[in-house]
């Protein structure tokens, strides 16, 4: 799954980057690009046997990372999963589940942005809540948190940036995405197309 997560947001380098250089730094590509390369190479070259040591080296692996305000972000969300985590080799739904919702609320005391602020806690949080409603298998339950970050992202069209550099832009950001909920949104696809393979 983190795999497949990390190959999504690298695919997606060029949109962010698109995106990001209306109202941004244009960086925001780059950044994610780095974030998903340190979690690729994390997942891959973990060798215990334990979620847990997997996810503490992925988080251990972004905060190395030079870059903007994505990296303390995104390894807060990832290091809040690890910090949840089983400390054994497989893991149930509702593990999962609460290891996502123990990542959002971390991330929602770092961040203080909300759904409709136009940042990526657009995409997460919806995600988040979907995993955790939604009944059925692995593949069912992060597809529905693939498809609210996506829905999520696509929102963010109609916002006003209230956060980092584009708020100094304010109505002019309305009609184009926020950068880093499309990421986010990337990040939750990869994660679901990583449980049919």
């Amino acid at each position: 799954m983190f795999l497949c997560a990390g190959d999504a947001v690298i695919a997606a380098e060029q949109e962010l980057t698109e995106i990001d250089s209306r109202f941004g730094d244009a960086d925001h590509g780059i950044t994610m690009t780095k974030i998903a390369g340190a979690v690729r190479t994390a997942a891959q070259e973990s060798t215990d046997d334990s979620i847990k040591s997997m996810l503490d080296d992925i988080a251990m692996g972004v905060m190395m990372i030079n870059g903007g305000s994505a990296v303390p972000l995104w390894n807060t969300f990832l290091d809040a999963m690890q910090e949840n985590a089983p400390d054994a080799g497989e893991i149930t739904l509702e593990q999962l589940k609460e290891m996502f919702g123990a990542a959002a609320e971390e991330l929602s005391a770092l961040s203080k942005a909300k759904v409709g602020d136009k940042t990526m806690m657009d995409a997460i949080l919806p995600a988040v809540a979907a995993i955790q409603e939604t009944e059925g298998d692995l593949s069912a339950v992060m597809d529905a948190g693939a498809q609210a970050a996506l829905a999520g992202a696509e929102a963010t069209k109609n916002y006003v940036s209230k956060f980092g550099r584009a708020k100094s832009y304010k109505e002019e950001t309305i009609g184009t995405p926020d950068a880093g909920a499309v990421s986010a949104a990337r990040f939750f696809v990869g994660l679901s197309q990583g449980t049919t393979g």
